[in-house]
Parts: C-alpha cells; sequence; structure tokens
C-alpha cells in the first residue's frame, strides 16, 4: 500500500505505477465507510469487544487496550481484515447506539448528546435564541395579587432552569 495519504482522513492515496492498486483503494473504501456518517455502538469504551461483527464501529475511550492501544479516541471499527481506525478530527460526529444521541469530538474530547448553537427554529420561527438577561422577581406595588404573583414567579423559573433567561 501506498504511504501517501489524505490530509483529513488518512486514506491511502494511489501512486502512479503502484502494483496491486485495488489494495489501497479497497482500504479507502473500508475507512470512508466507517468514517462517513458513523454509527457507533458505544462511545468511549477502552477494550475491544471479544467478538466483534463486521461493520460494528466503537469510539475508542481515553486509555485504550489490546488491539486498540495506542488509538485513543479514534473510531475503531471491525473489517473483515481486522481492526480499522479512523482518527479524531475536531468537527466529527457519529450516532451513538448506546446512548441514542449525538456524540461529537470537539476540542480533544468526546461529548454526548450536547447541541449546541446560536438559535433554534422551527417551521421558519426563531423559538429559542441567545439566552437573556435576567428578569427580577416581582416585588412592591400598592396592591398585591399572590395568585398573579404566584404565577409571574412560576413562569420566571421556568425560564431560569431551561437557561432562557439568566438566574
Amino acid at each position: 500500500m501506498s504511504d501517501e495519504t489524505s490530509v483529513r482522513l488518512g486514506l491511502p492515496l494511489l501512486q502512479s505505477g503502484q502494483a496491486q492498486k485495488e489494495l489501497s483503494h479497497n482500504e479507502a473504501l473500508t475507512l470512508l465507510d466507517f468514517a462517513v456518517q458513523p454509527v457507533v455502538e458505544s462511545v468511549g469504551v477502552n477494550a475491544p469487544p471479544a467478538s466483534p461483527v463486521v461493520g460494528a464501529c466503537w469510539v475508542v475511550g481515553t486509555t485504550p487496550s489490546g488491539a486498540w492501544t495506542g488509538q485513543a479516541q479514534a473510531l475503531a471499527g471491525w473489517s473483515e481484515a481486522g481492526w480499522r481506525f479512523v482518527a479524531a478530527r475536531d468537527g466529527i460526529a457519529a450516532w451513538s447506539l448506546a446512548d441514542g444521541a449525538i456524540a461529537r469530538f470537539s476540542g480533544g474530547t468526546w461529548t454526548v448528546g450536547r447541541v449546541s448553537g446560536t438559535e433554534v427554529v422551527l417551521g421558519g420561527n426563531v423559538v429559542v435564541a441567545t439566552r437573556q438577561a435576567a428578569i427580577a422577581d416581582p416585588a412592591g406595588g400598592s396592591i398585591t395579587d399572590a395568585a398573579a404573583r404566584a404565577t409571574i414567579a412560576a413562569i420566571l423559573a421556568a425560564l431560569r432552569t431551561h437557561g432562557l433567561i439568566a438566574r
């Protein structure tokens, strides 16, 4: 196989005059199969499973052992020819079957189930945007309506709990 690899995924590149180019090509396809829209069994696993199924994939933990030694936080996929690894890079994401959520790699770590952004848009309408400043609890006034105050306090508590306004 070729010693030259692609910049982002480390896929083997074909070389002019290379014998058995199909080996490099098939290896690249196998790695692509694991790297493109990956679905993993679990995230943060340090020991390879005893009897993996061909095509199954995992996110390796931070202290891998056995056949995964030296592959911390990589995608590990089992193929007919054994383990294949795709190094984690910022922005890579995988669906975790164990968690039922997206796992993303950023800043040297995998996070599961965390969604980040600046707003949530449903049906073309912004329903959640950047958190607003704190709103003071109701106080004072010459006429007190206990039911109204309790309702406003409950609304404010819900907004704070969901992080929509500051505490």
